[in-house]
């Protein structure tokens, strides 16, 4: 369940599932050689959509019935999602923020950034756990996994649970101080220094842009 990646071993014809493990420090590949029928779940949002080839294999529909006996699973209750929730699923440019942000008010410079480009602000566990932004905003594995075409980190270390929910993105962008911060190895372009400083700029360079289409 909730893997980021699957295969198919030729060999044998196993599958090979690949999920967080250990905590969301290491990257695990699971097979299972003795069992079938062999399945395994994804994250929304881990691989990129691709044309159904109905001349590949053949779709067989099963009919499957169920008793109530057979469900041991009660739905206690039922909460609907803000209405002004955004799906950051869908969104096609990202700007998160994690823990390096340091206070809710810097994040604002983030949600400023985030309208300029006409996309959405996101934010790590930290950010989350700390109040600064909503839950529903959260990206990683205990959070949502997306694929913007573009992708700001702001004040955000680059842990294995966060970059598994934003490493497929087209374009990453890492705004920190730290020069060595795991981040910085995976983004396209990284930028080092104060983000209360570089923030501003990018939204006041993306206004000027705009401006003069």
């Amino acid at each position: 369940a909730d893997c980021t990646s699957i295969d198919v071993d030729v060999t044998n014809g196993d599958l090979l599932a690949t999920r967080p493990a250990f905590g969301g420090n290491l990257m695990a590949t699971i097979a299972c050689p003795e069992h079938r029928p062999q399945m395994a779940t994804v994250r929304p949002g881990v691989f990129a959509k691709i044309t159904t080839d109905p001349s590949k294999c053949k779709i067989e529909k099963v009919d499957v019935k169920l008793a109530d006996s057979d469900v041991r699973t009660k739905v206690l209750e039922t909460i609907k999602a803000k209405k002004d929730i955004v799906d950051i699923a869908e969104a096609d440019f990202i700007v998160s923020g994690g823990r390096g942000v340091g206070n809710k008010e810097n994040f604002q410079l983030l949600k400023e950034l985030a309208e300029a480009l006409g996309g959405t602000v996101a934010g790590s566990r930290a950010a989350v756990e700390k109040g600064w932004i909503d839950g529903a905003y959260q990206v990683g594995q205990t959070g949502k996994t997306v694929r913007p075409q573009i992708y700001i980190a702001c004040g955000i270390s680059g842990a294995i649970q966060h970059v598994a929910g934003m490493q497929d993105s087209d374009l990453i962008i890492a705004v920190n101080k730290d020069d060595s911060a795991p981040i910085m190895k995976i983004a396209d372009y990284a930028i080092v220094g104060d983000l209360t400083k570089v923030v501003p700029e990018l939204i006041a360079q993306v206004k000027e842009i705009k401006s003069a289409e």
